[in-house]
């Protein structure tokens, strides 16, 4: 067994990324959705999982995040935690659930936290949410901060291009980071952010940042699973590295069960009772 398949690891938790960051130990973060993937990510050694709301895309096959419901996100969310013995779980809050009122926010992240026993939750945005940032930090909730390309405001933005390029939005996300910390985040996820941008704010900030699309100076990486092991074709931007090629392997997997059940090779004497 390979050394990083280890089943005696500590539970990893919110203030065990502060520790990393000030040893510079890098974070390695992958998504999951589900019970069995959950398993493997787990088992494999990551520190931290995320049920992120690309959900919406990977598992329900929108175009974007923005239609994910609280109890979708729930309902995925507990079948990660259950999987999950080592790494820290972390669940987005979908669009909508914290956007109304700071009341309804605190009231949906407490609502994810009793419904899944995930570990932490994850919001989008800077100064404008961190005093919810605030309010569920002092209801006992690890938060982790979203900046840059945020999602959940695709409609806003125009698309999903590189942020922060000029100089203003580069000086506003570098407030945001600072708001963000102030109000409580254990980490901030940046995403598809220019990566000399990306260096200022890890070096600015006590929390841990995690980069998507933002460089190696950040403090870890985040991927979609399905991305990474290439089980869809033609999503290839820039910063995602491809570590297998799952779509050719289950294709032919499963084309060769057709062909077998077919020609009446499947199942053998063998397989037979």
């Amino acid at each position: 067994m390979a050394e990083y398949l280890s089943t005696n690891k500590k539970k990893i938790t919110a203030p065990h990324f502060f520790e990393m960051k000030n040893s510079g130990e890098k974070i390695s973060w992958l998504t999951a959705y589900d019970f069995t993937t959950a398993t493997i990510v787990d088992q494999a050694g990551v520190d931290a999982i995320l049920i992120g709301d690309s959900a919406s895309n990977v598992m329900l096959g929108n175009q974007t995040t923005l239609p994910i419901t609280v109890e979708e996100m729930i309902f995925h969310a507990r079948a990660v935690a259950r999987a999950v013995k080592h790494a820290l779980v972390v669940c987005d809050m979908p669009f909508g659930s914290y956007q109304v009122s700071e009341e309804e926010g605190v009231r949906n992240a407490i609502r994810i936290m009793k419904e899944t026993d995930v570990d932490a939750v994850k919001l989008e945005g800077g100064e404008e949410i961190a005093h919810m940032v605030k309010r569920i930090v002092d209801a006992g909730i690890p938060v982790c901060g979203h900046l840059g390309l945020t999602p959940q405001s695709v409609h806003k933005f125009g698309g999903y291009g590189l942020r922060a390029k000029e100089e203003a939005e580069a000086a506003k996300l570098m407030a945001d980071a600072k708001a963000l910390e102030e109000a409580g985040c254990f980490c901030i996820v940046l995403e598809k952010v220019p990566a000399k941008l990306a260096e200022e704010v890890t070096k600015a900030v006590s929390c841990a940042t995690i980069g998507i699309g933002a460089g190696n100076k950040t403090d870890g990486q985040v991927l979609v699973y399905a991305d990474m092991l290439g089980m869809n074709k033609g999503f290839k931007p820039k910063f995602l590295r491809q570590y297998a090629n799952l779509y050719e392997i289950m294709t032919d997997a499963i084309g060769r069960y057709v062909q077998d059940v077919k020609s009446s090779d499947f199942p053998n004497e063998s397989e037979s009772y």
